[in-house]
């Protein structure tokens, strides 16, 4: 945009005055002055509009306008006027400040030498043109270098700066990266504790009760350990999800109610608790089936461990705009604000994927419920 500003200054006040300061003499002169100005003028739009053209390449055209200047500075209508107009040229059109010096400079001495020549043997170089001319040239000279140092600090600081754009992003693709790892950490922490501890836990518990029954009550020795077995099976499966070796979740695609049934049906068969269930049958995806299970073998595991309970209640619920699992019992409560349990913590993070919540109510001597929300949209 600055170069198209230039270039129409140029154009008002080089040519133009040159061609309308001869336009009513009469001669040759006048002739050759018109002449070269168009030249001068047709080959600078040429090089500013297609600098890449084969026909004048940029250099080329500054060999030519040297002499061109001399040449316009001894015929009528030239002179310094339009040499301090052009001066810009030489530091567009070259690669640095010692190029354009160099043009430059050849173009004042052949400007200075044009208008002297006007003179006959014994030019006087004090005229007003050949001072203008010295003059021009050297407050191109600190002007222009004044500007090339300007430009260099700043493409010196772009560079900079962008060297610190990218060491930034690095450094946040970095931090990307060790937050997704954190949290691959935590979800894989979080999947075995809520499936390979609770399944140990439970495998030793069972074979204590088989092993202190085994005289006693041999039938019942029998479930147990094949309840093991179904449990070490079952933490089979989930291992190998864990390391990549089997679909994701370990959780054969069923209804909700189906699975959490089956889940019920075990925890009883295996603690000889009471539960009593209502489940509706709720639609619901893959991932929101898995959380609901999750947090129902959770709050299982810590009825078998903490509670000290007689009677398990679970409720599954479909409303107008979330899922509810409700899961209480009669044992001995706890103090929440005193809990930091990571199956707790594990809870809150796996539903608040899906914009969740979880809430547990409890008063020592008084029970607990765990109450699990999913919101439907998009999600069931």
């Amino acid at each position: 945009m600055l170069h198209r500003w230039y270039a129409a200054a140029w154009l008002v006040l080089g040519p133009v005055p040159a061609a309308l300061a001869v336009w009513n003499d009469s001669g040759a002169a006048k002739y050759w002055s018109l002449a070269l100005s168009a030249v001068l003028g047709l080959a600078y739009g040429l090089v500013a509009v297609f600098p890449d053209n084969p026909l004048l390449r940029p250099r080329t055209y500054l060999y030519l306008l040297v002499p061109g200047l001399g040449m316009m500075a001894y015929l009528p209508g030239g002179g310094a006027a339009l040499f301090i107009v052009t001066l810009p040229q030489f530091w567009i059109f070259t690669g640095g400040p010692r190029h354009a010096i160099s043009y430059g400079g050849a173009a004042a001495a052949a400007t200075v030498v044009g208008s002297a020549g006007t003179q006959g043997w014994s030019p006087d170089f004090r005229t007003g043109n050949v001072v203008a001319t010295l003059v021009g040239y050297a407050a191109s000279v600190l002007l222009g270098l004044w500007v090339y140092k300007l430009v260099e600090q700043s493409e010196q600081r772009a560079r900079r700066l962008s060297g610190e754009l990218e060491r930034a992003q690095l450094q946040l693709a970095e931090a990307h990266r060790r937050e997704g790892a954190t949290d691959e950490r935590d979800r894989i922490a979080r999947e075995i504790h809520d499936t390979i501890a609770q399944g140990l836990a439970s495998i030793v518990v069972l074979a204590e009760a088989a092993r202190t029954g085994l005289d006693s009550d041999p039938e019942k020795s029998a479930q147990q350990l094949r309840s093991i077995e179904n449990t070490a099976r079952e933490n089979l499966a989930e291992a190998r999800v864990l390391v990549g070796a089997a679909p994701h979740s370990g959780v054969a695609p069923d209804s909700v109610a189906r699975a959490l049934q089956r889940t019920l049906d075990r925890f009883a068969e295996d603690t000889g608790l009471a539960v009593n269930a209502e489940l509706a049958d709720v639609e619901c995806d893959q991932p929101v089936r898995i959380a609901l299970l999750r947090c129902t073998q959770e709050s299982l595991a810590n009825v078998r461990k903490h509670a000290g309970a007689a009677t398990v209640g679970v409720l599954l619920a479909r409303y107008a705009h979330a899922v509810e699992l409700e899961i209480t019992d009669d044992g001995r409560g706890f103090v929440v604000e005193n809990s930091r349990g990571f199956g707790l913590d594990g809870m809150r993070k796996r539903l608040a994927e899906f914009g969740g919540e979880l809430t547990v109510t409890s008063a020592v001597g008084e029970g607990t419920r765990v109450l699990a929300v999913i919101p439907t949209n998009d999600q069931v």
